[in-house]
């Protein structure tokens, strides 16, 4: 941009003479302004109000490929459970399932299961303090351990999300690799205050410099920026797959089959242990095709999505005999027990819409 640096200009080092004097000082006024920007505008989000590495960790994991609206509810119901990392590695892997159920990919839960123990095992319960330290837990890649380091130990190390890599890539202009992103987000980085730091440059992503249409004119970076938020894209967006399947909603409630011992109780399904997407979970019998004619009439449709697949889901209501085979392989599980087993989260939707948990 003319009449101003672009951060393309700052992060080309090193420079020698007055040169280098300039940059260096566009670096702590481009430094400032974001800081200081953030210090006033960013979100009142419950993991930026402690330097507690279990409890970043904890937010870092379930905000991954997830909305932060959907990640504030599922943090504050975990913690209820697990409010410390021994209470967590303390815990069967059920539970900790049960605990994330409705955030979707479940790996993470599952992984995150396994640092707890591994961390209790290994380093006392304690985190280790050090980027180099944490890659070697289970679990924790690169932007996970510099996340942990910087916000809960001062280290000055550079995080790279999607909205970091946004950002970079629009105030350069240029389509940087990985490696050169990561470069570049070290060399801005203001080590005095590098959690602030790194938390305001996804903070700016994931407000401001959003992807479709950026709010440019309240950027508080935007004399530095090349692109004005015009970045062309390499290849289109990728297109959601689109499918439709039939639940079987069975449940017994009140005594209505005659036998007191069967009230409030689901037929519900286990998904295999080694199938790939959501192994072991609980979910309603269901099946990718339409129960026979005439077999039950719909409840309700759903929309769910999962990974790249977009579902229109139709529920049925208390058939007999079931109208969707897996219901005859399920098994009846008391109401009061949903909590404590891992159920999926479109279960877990249809369930709630029911009025049955």
């Amino acid at each position: 941009m003319s009449g101003s640096s672009s951060v393309a200009a700052l992060i080309t080092l090193p420079c020698a003479g007055d040169a280098a004097s300039r940059v260096s000082t566009d670096l702590v006024v481009f430094r400032r302004a974001l800081l200081g920007w953030y210090d006033l505008h960013r979100r009142d989000l419950p993991w930026r109000k402690t330097r507690d590495p279990y409890r970043i960790w904890l937010s870092e994991i379930m905000l991954q490929q997830t909305r932060v609206a959907a990640v504030l509810e599922h943090y504050r119901i975990f913690l209820e459970s697990f409010p410390n990392l021994q209470a967590l590695a303390a815990a069967s892997e059920d539970a900790a399932l049960a605990a994330w159920s409705g955030l979707g990919y479940y790996r993470r839960a599952r992984m995150l299961h396994q640092c707890a123990k591994e961390l209790v095992r290994t380093h006392s319960g304690r985190f280790p303090r050090s980027v180099e330290a944490l890659l070697a837990l289970p679990g924790i890649g690169r932007y996970t351990a510099a996340a942990i380091a910087s916000i809960a130990f001062d280290e000055p190390v550079a995080v790279v999300d999607g909205n970091v890599e946004r950002v970079l890539r629009r105030f350069t202009g240029i389509h940087l690799t990985t490696a050169q992103i990561w470069l570049h987000a070290q060399t801005l980085l203001d080590s005095t205050r590098p959690g602030d730091f790194n938390q305001s440059m996804m903070e700016l992503g994931a407000t401001v410099c959003v992807p479709g249409e950026p709010r440019c004119l309240v950027c508080p970076v935007r004399k530095w920026c090349v692109t004005q938020g015009e970045v062309p894209r390499n290849e289109p967006p990728s297109r959601q797959e689109k499918k439709e399947i039939w639940c079987t909603l069975e449940w017994r409630n009140g005594g209505s089959n005659g036998s007191g011992n069967e009230n409030g109780k689901i037929r519900l399904v286990q998904r295999p242990k080694k199938t790939s997407l959501m192994p072991g979970m609980w979910e309603l019998p269901h099946s990718l095709e339409p129960p026979l004619s005439g077999a039950s009439a719909r409840w309700r449709t759903f929309r769910h999505s999962i990974t790249v697949t977009d579902y229109t889901v139709h529920v049925l209501r208390n058939m007999s005999p079931p109208a969707i085979p897996a219901a005859a392989k399920g098994k009846w599980i008391a109401i009061d027990r949903i909590s404590q087993i891992p159920i999926t989260g479109l279960t877990r939707k249809i369930l709630k819409a029911g009025g049955i948990i």
